[in-house]
C-alpha cells in the first residue's frame, strides 16, 4: 500500500477535522502570547508579575523564599516532563498493537478501519505529546537558568550590576513559563486528538471545546481578573 492509499482511507471530513485540530492549536497559542493591549491574557499579566518578583528580590535577605519559589517551578516542569515521556511510551505501545482498538471499536458498533487508520490516528496524539514532551524539558532547563542568573545578582543594591541582572533573570524566568505553558497546550490539544479515534465528528467537537476552555482560562476566568485588580489596587 503506497502513501496515496493510505491517504485515500481518510474521508475530507476526517482531513478538515485534523485541519481544524492544528490551526486551534496554532492560533489559541498565538493569541494567548500575542494579546491586545486592552484584553491582556493571563500569561501576559503574569509575565510582569515575574519582572517584578525578581525586583523584590534584589532587596530581600536572605533569598531562601525565592530559591524555593524557583526549586517548586522545576519541579512541576518536571513532573510534567516524566509524566509526557510516560505517555509517549503509552501511544507507542498502542500503535504497536492496535487489535485492541479495533476490539473496542467493535464494542461501540464504530465502523472497522484497516489497522493503519489507527496507527496514523495515534501519529497525531503522539506529535502533540512528544512536543509537550520537549517544551517542558526546555522550560526546566531555562528556570535552572533562571537559577544560575540569580545567583549571581550582587547582594549590593548599590552595584550597578544588580537591576540589570535580575531583569536577565526575570526575562529567562518569563521564557521558561512560556516553554510551560506550550507544553501545557499541546497536553490540552493531545488530549483532544484521541478523540478522533471515535470518528471526524468527535475530534472537531473535542477540538472547538479545548480551545474555548484555554481561551476562558486565559481571557476570562477569575484568576484573570484577581491580578487585573492586583494592578488597579497597586495603581
Amino acid at each position: 500500500m503506497d502513501i496515496l492509499d493510505r491517504l485515500a482511507l481518510f474521508s475530507y471530513l476526517d482531513y478538515s477535522a485534523i485541519g481544524l485540530l492544528f490551526m486551534l492549536w496554532l492560533m489559541i497559542g498565538w493569541r494567548i502570547e500575542h494579546p491586545s493591549k486592552k484584553h491582556a491574557s493571563v500569561s501576559v499579566l503574569m509575565a510582569e508579575y515575574r519582572r517584578e518578583w525578581m525586583r523584590q528580590m534584589v532587596t530581600r535577605e536572605p533569598r531562601i523564599y525565592d530559591a524555593a519559589i524557583l526549586a517548586s517551578l522545576r519541579q512541576g516542569t518536571a513532573f510534567f516532563a516524566s509524566a509526557s515521556l510516560i505517555s509517549i511510551g503509552g501511544v507507542l505501545a498502542l500503535i504497536g498493537n492496535t487489535d485492541q482498538l479495533i476490539g473496542i471499536a467493535d464494542d461501540l458498533t464504530l465502523d472497522r478501519d484497516p489497522s493503519i487508520v489507527w496507527e496514523l490516528k495515534l501519529l497525531v496524539t503522539l506529535f502533540f505529546v512528544t512536543n509537550a514532551f520537549l517544551k517542558f524539558v526546555w522550560s526546566n532547563r531555562l528556570f535552572g537558568y533562571c537559577a544560575v542568573l540569580m545567583s549571581a545578582v550582587p547582594n549590593d543594591i548599590t552595584d550597578p550590576r544588580t537591576m540589570p541582572r535580575a531583569m536577565q533573570a526575570a526575562e529567562i524566568n518569563i521564557t521558561a513559563a512560556r516553554g510551560f505553558n506550550r507544553g501545557l497546550r499541546s497536553v490540552y490539544f493531545g488530549l483532544a486528538s484521541v478523540a478522533w479515534l471515535a470518528g471526524p465528528i468527535a475530534l472537531i467537537g473535542a477540538s472547538l471545546i479545548t480551545c474555548l476552555v484555554l481561551w476562558r482560562r486565559e481571557f476570562a476566568s477569575q484568576s484573570r481578573d484577581v491580578l487585573l485588580s492586583g494592578d488597579a489596587h497597586g495603581a
